[in-house]
């Protein structure tokens, strides 16, 4: 037998991880060992530009429960690294990027660069791997590390050392697999139970409030009978919207997209007990959300200050359904007050936000849009929500479960959406996946398409299309300033679709969407929906952080 190559033990040593799919563009530093990946087995997700190769294995990661994996060159192909890897870092994503490094041979080299400082400053971790013989098990090291922080790990191998032959036998070390520690979940201590059960039975309107910490534990259940038992009423973060979502008395998301009737009962709350959740400036607005309440935390990191405030009075730390399960154990029932059908009639009959706006002819209200594919998207649908002005209005779908909705908005860029997208068609093969998304942000990575169109993804790529950027133009104009650099036109969204040999639509009667669904679901494939919308209806969130400037 011939004598592999360096790259080729590499590749086997990824595949060993069991590495189901890989996103990649292919440069000098990682063609070779990209190739052989593919070669023992691995879907490869060949994208156009190397930001979309990390930010798709982001969303590939939150939707299989996996590590997920990318690869890109060196020097300039990592460089386009920089917006995901924090985004991936803050939502604790683990992920092993391939990334090669320059030529050691070579006295100069026009791609060559000092990767470890660009990645590190992103939170990640870097590892330059200059040693053959331990190339494989610096590996399984990277795999086992990401599983354990569930932060990203970038390796950086030369790809003169990746071309050179094997030095002596092929073997490779046990996978990390085998490694991660077999521990059950942490219990909590009583006392910490004592106390926390104290400050419920001295409060009167409870929020029990859950983030993805509660979604990893599997304590949704738990929580709803929390609440129940306390009299109190439900909520989630950003990121678990929907993991009550047919329950009467939750309030939808607390923070920033708070729906009216969230804000208005979250402000009489006097205690929000916050599971598996890092309780981040958004989830408060900021502080302004439930100010009034003592915050009661329940998790295996618990933290007093977050994102520059202190966000907690009081912990317990234990995992998130244990913790709750002593909680509600150590409490007594209570009468249901607050859990009243007048309560409950809030919650179903208050529009998310009822502020009028004059809409012009031809064009849609956005909420109108969302209002339509909420009530006719099949529920069996993935949904994907990015980023910008026009989120706020995607996350007002109430009746979709966290499961089916994936939203990261950690490093809070436009631009990710269709990557998110096709990262969730990697994970889920078999089910249809609906894009929500603007048109400043769809643009930023149009050419996506093309990779959605060749690896034949089932994704329906909806756009709320105000022939601007969203968040910028209201700001602008409430501070009585031109919007003159924000404002672009609209794109024809449609024939752009088209041109890259997917379906497309521009929609300004929604009476049609039920039509539109059910010819996309027999059809299948790919498409883009393109909503024209006004461009005077402003999300509540930027009404309140810039309202109109008075001028004299």
């Amino acid at each position: 037998m011939s004598t592999p190559k360096t790259y080729e033990v590499l590749a086997r040593a990824f595949a060993q991880e069991q590495v189901e799919t890989c996103f990649a563009l292919l440069g000098d530093a990682n063609m070779n060992w990209g190739t052989t990946l593919a070669g023992l087995g691995t879907r490869m997700i060949y994208v156009r530009h190397e930001h979309c190769a990390v930010a798709a294995a982001m969303a590939y990661a939150r939707k299989s429960g996996r590590t997920g994996v990318a690869t890109v060159t060196c020097g300039p192909g990592l460089t386009q690294l920089m917006t995901a890897l924090p985004a991936a870092v803050r939502a604790n994503l683990p992920l092993v990027v391939f990334a090669g490094e320059a030529p050691l041979k070579s006295g100069w080299y026009n791609q060559g660069i000092d990767q470890a400082p660009f990645i590190r400053a992103t939170g990640a971790s870097y590892h330059s791997l200059h040693h053959i013989p331990r190339m494989p098990e610096a590996i399984r090291d990277a795999f086992l590390e990401a599983r354990m922080t569930r932060k990203p790990v970038v390796l950086g191998i030369p790809f003169d050392l990746q071309d050179r032959d094997w030095p002596g036998e092929v073997t490779l070390p046990v996978p990390s697999a085998d490694l991660v520690p077999d521990v059950g979940p942490m219990p909590p201590h009583p006392d910490d139970i004592a106390r926390a059960a104290k400050h419920v039975g001295e409060s009167k309107k409870i929020v029990v409030m859950a983030g993805m910490g509660a979604v990893l534990a599997d304590a949704g259940e738990a929580c709803r009978k929390l609440a129940a038992k306390c009299d109190g009423l439900l909520a989630t973060t950003l990121p678990a919207r929907g993991l009550f979502y047919d329950d009467d008395y939750c309030l939808g998301v607390a923070g920033g997209f708070a729906t009216e009737a969230g804000r208005k009962l979250l402000a009489e709350a006097d205690l929000i007990i916050a599971v598996g959740t890092i309780l981040a400036h958004h989830n408060a607005d900021g502080g302004k959300l439930f100010g009034k309440a003592h915050v009661l935390q329940i998790d295996v990191e618990p933290v007093a200050v977050s994102q520059g405030r202190v966000a907690a009075h009081s912990h317990v730390r234990a995992d998130a359904r244990l913790g709750v399960e002593a909680l509600t154990d150590a409490i007594e029932a209570r009468p249901g007050q607050w859990r009243a059908e007048e309560t409950a009639r809030l919650i179903r009959e208050t529009p998310p936000d009822s502020e009028p706006f004059p809409i012009e002819d031809g064009i849609v209200d956005p909420r109108a849009v969302v209002d339509a594919l909420e009530a006719h998207l099949p529920v069996e649908w993935e949904m994907v929500n990015s980023s910008g002005h026009c989120s706020y209005f995607f996350a007002q779908m109430p009746s979709r479960p966290q499961h089916r909705f994936l939203t990261i908005r950690e490093f809070g860029a436009i631009g990710n959406g269709i990557s998110f997208a096709m990262g969730v068609a990697a994970a889920r093969p078999n089910d249809t996946i609906v894009l929500f998304d603007g048109d400043g942000s769809l643009m930023m990575h149009i050419q996506e398409i093309e990779t959605i169109a060749r690896h034949g993804l089932n994704i329906l790529i909806c756009i709320l299309n105000d022939g601007a950027y969203g968040s910028e133009i209201h700001k602008l104009r409430a501070e009585g300033m031109s919007d003159e650099g924000a404002v672009f036109g609209r794109p024809d969204f449609a024939s752009i679709a088209k041109g890259f040999g997917i379906g497309g639509q521009t929609v300004t009667d929604l009476t049609i969407l039920p039509a539109l669904i059910e010819d996309f679901r027999e059809r299948g494939g790919a498409a883009i929906w393109d909503f024209p919308i006004s461009d005077q209806v402003v999300s509540p969130v930027i009404r309140r952080a810039h309202p109109p400037a008075s001028h004299a």
